[in-house]
C-alpha cells in the first residue's frame, strides 16, 4: 500500500488539479496565469532545484518583491522538498549575512537591483547558487527554468519533513527561525478553509506580502485549496482595491490597509455588496477601525491571531450561529488548537484573569532552527509553546490580546499592560491611535509613557490628554510623559515597533 504524502503542494493540486484552464491570478498590470500555467511553471522550477544537486531539506532564501513567479518558485520549493525561506525584502546587508550563516541557504534569490551588493556577500558565506528575480517576474531564475520539462514527481513528504522557515522579525532580539513542517501548513490551511467557509465562486483580493505568514500562508494556501481565482495587488492602493469589489468576494488585509480605505468616499456599503468576508490580522485592529468599517459598508470584519511559529491560532465566528464577531477581539481557538493563559506562577488563569498565552496543536512548529536553548526556553515540559503574547479568555471562550509579554511595564512593582491604557486614550476625543511604552526610571524601575498620534484636523494637547486618562485609570498606569507625533514606527505588516520607541525616549527620565 502507498503511504500518504503530506506535500502541501500535492494537497493544492488535488484541490485545483480538474480547473488547470481556469484563471489562478489576474494582476493589476492585466497579466493572467491559469492554474495550469502555476502547475507547469512550479515544474520547471522544481526540475531546475534538482539540477543543481539540491535534495529534500537543503534550504533555499528568497528576498525578492512581490510577483507572480515569486509564488511559483515558493510551490516549486513545496514540490521539490526543499525547505524554503523568505525574507522580509527590508534586511539590509548585517542581517543578510547572519540569516545565510545561521541557515546555510543552497540557493539565494534576489532582486536583481541586489545582486551585485550581494555577490561578494554569498561568495564569502559560501552560498552555492546567486539568482535574480525581478518585481516584474524577470531575471535569471526565469531564464534557467523556462526550457525545462513541465512534468515533475512531487517529493512525498512526511509530516515532520520542513517545508519554510520563517525569521522572527527581531523586534525584541535577534531573529530566531521558526520551522514549519508540511503538516503544520496543511493543518492550518485546511481548518481555515473550512472555518472561514470557502465556496466555488470565491475570488480572493490579494494585497499583502508573500515573504510573510498573512500574504503566504494564509491568503495564497486558502486560494489555492479552493481552486480560488485571486486578484493580485504588487503593492496596495485603494483606487484598485475598489475597482476590484465588485468581482470579490474575499478580503484579507493589515489594520492599516482598512484604515486607508474608510478614507475613500467610494467606500459604502453597495460598492462591497458582493463581498463575503473581510479578514484583519497582523496588528491589532482598533475597536474605532472596527466601528466605522461597519457603518461605512455593513459588514463587520473578522479579526483572528497567528505568528510565525504557529500560523494562524484562533479566529472570530464566520457564522452568525457560531457567535457575534467582537471588536477588539481575537476570538476562539482554532478546532483541534489548544490555547491557555498561564500566570507568572506557572498555574492557568480563572476566567477574565491576565496571563501569558500558551498554545499546542498541529500547526505549531517543532522548534527554531538550530537554537536548542530557545527551545528548552520556549515550551513547556508539557509540551505547550509559549507564545509572549500576555492575554485574557472571556466566559464564552473569546480571547483578548493585551501586548507582548516583554512589553509589559513593571513601575513600581505594579504590571501596567500597554493595551489597556492604549484602550483608554484612544477612546479621547481627536486621539487616531496611541502606543505605550515604559522607559527607564530612576525610582520607580519603568515609568509608562505615552506616545499619541491625533486624528486628520484635530489638535492635541498633551496636558489635557493626561489630566482626562487620570480620571479613568489607576495612578500608576497614568503616563507619566505623553509625546504627540505625526505617526508611529511601522513595520511592513504595520505593526507598531516598540522597541524603536522605547529607543527613542530612553531617556526621557534622566533629568
Amino acid at each position: 500500500m502507498k503511504s500518504m504524502s503530506y506535500n502541501l503542494y500535492a494537497q493544492f493540486h488535488a484541490a485545483f488539479g480538474s480547473h488547470l484552464s481556469d484563471t489562478a491570478i489576474e494582476t493589476d498590470d492585466d497579466r493572467r496565469w491559469t492554474f495550469g500555467d502555476l502547475h507547469g511553471q512550479s515544474a520547471q522550477m522544481a526540475n531546475w532545484l534538482q539540477s543543481l544537486g539540491l535534495k529534500p531539506g537543503d534550504r533555499v532564501m528568497v528576498q525578492v518583491e512581490k510577483s507572480v513567479p515569486a509564488l511559483v518558485f515558493y510551490l516549486a520549493c513545496l514540490r521539490a522538498g526543499v525547505v524554503y525561506v523568505p525574507l522580509n525584502t527590508a534586511y539590509q546587508s548585517a542581517e543578510l549575512a547572519y540569516f545565510m550563516e545561521n541557515a546555510e541557504p543552497s540557493v539565494f534569490v534576489a532582486d536583481p537591483s541586489k545582486a551585485d551588493s550581494l555577490r561578494e556577500l554569498t561568495t564569502r558565506i559560501g552560498v552555492p547558487h546567486l539568482v535574480t528575480l525581478g518585481a516584474d517576474g524577470q531575471g535569471s531564475l526565469i531564464e534557467a527554468t523556462r526550457q525545462l520539462p513541465t512534468e515533475h514527481a512531487i517529493f512525498e513528504a512526511t509530516q515532520n519533513d520542513l517545508a519554510a522557515i520563517l525569521y522572527t522579525s527581531g523586534t525584541t532580539g535577534r531573529s530566531k527561525g521558526a520551522q514549519l513542517t508540511h503538516n503544520n501548513l496543511a493543518s492550518n490551511a485546511l481548518t481555515l478553509h473550512k472555518l472561514w467557509g470557502w465556496k466555488p465562486g470565491d475570488v480572493l483580493v490579494h494585497a499583502l506580502p508573500i515573504f510573510h505568514v498573512h500574504g503566504l500562508f494564509v491568503a495564497c494556501h486558502c486560494a489555492l485549496l479552493n481552486a480560488s481565482k485571486m486578484l493580485w495587488m504588487g503593492k496596495f492602493t485603494p483606487r484598485q482595491m475598489l475597482a476590484w469589489l465588485p468581482q470579490a468576494t474575499v478580503f484579507m488585509g493589515v489594520p492599516t490597509l482598512y484604515v486607508r480605505l474608510l478614507q475613500e468616499a467610494a467606500l459604502t456599503p453597495e460598492s462591497c455588496a458582493h463581498m463575503r468576508l473581510f479578514i484583519s490580522g497582523s496588528a491589532p485592529l482598533l475597536t474605532e477601525t472596527f466601528r466605522e468599517w461597519q457603518d461605512r459598508t455593513g459588514h463587520t470584519i473578522l479579526e483572528r491571531y497567528g505568528m510565525s511559529e504557529t500560523a494562524m491560532i484562533t479566529s472570530n465566528p464566520y457564522r452568525a450561529e457560531d457567535g457575534p464577531r467582537l471588536g477588539g477581539t481575537v476570538g476562539r481557538p482554532l478546532p483541534g488548537v489548544e490555547l491557555r493563559c498561564m500566570s507568572e506562577q506557572g498555574q492557568p488563569c480563572p476566567t477574565g484573569d491576565i496571563g501569558g498565552i500558551e498554545v499546542r496543536g498541529p500547526n505549531v512548529f517543532p522548534g527554531y532552527w538550530r537554537m536548542p536553548e530557545a527551545n528548552a526556553k520556549e515550551f513547556t515540559a508539557d509540551g505547550w509553546f509559549k507564545t509572549g503574547d500576555v492575554g485574557h479568555i472571556n466566559a464564552e471562550g473569546y480571547v483578548t490580546i493585551v501586548g507582548r509579554s516583554k512589553d509589559l511595564i513593571i513601575t513600581g512593582g505594579y504590571n501596567v499592560y500597554p493595551a489597556e491604557v492604549e484602550g483608554y486614550i484612544n477612546d479621547l476625543p481627536g486621539v487616531a491611535e496611541s502606543a505605550v511604552i515604559g522607559c527607564p526610571h530612576a525610582d520607580f524601575g519603568e515609568g509608562v509613557v505615552a506616545v499619541v498620534v491625533a486624528q486628520a484636523g484635530a489638535k492635541l494637547d498633551a496636558a489635557e490628554l493626561t489630566q482626562a486618562i487620570k480620571s479613568q485609570i489607576a495612578g500608576f498606569k497614568v503616563p507619566k510623559h505623553l509625546f504627540i507625533v505625526d505617526e508611529l514606527p511601522r513595520n511592513v505588516m504595520g505593526k507598531v515597533q516598540k522597541k524603536a520607541l522605547r529607543e527613542t525616549y530612553a531617556k526621557v527620565f534622566a533629568n
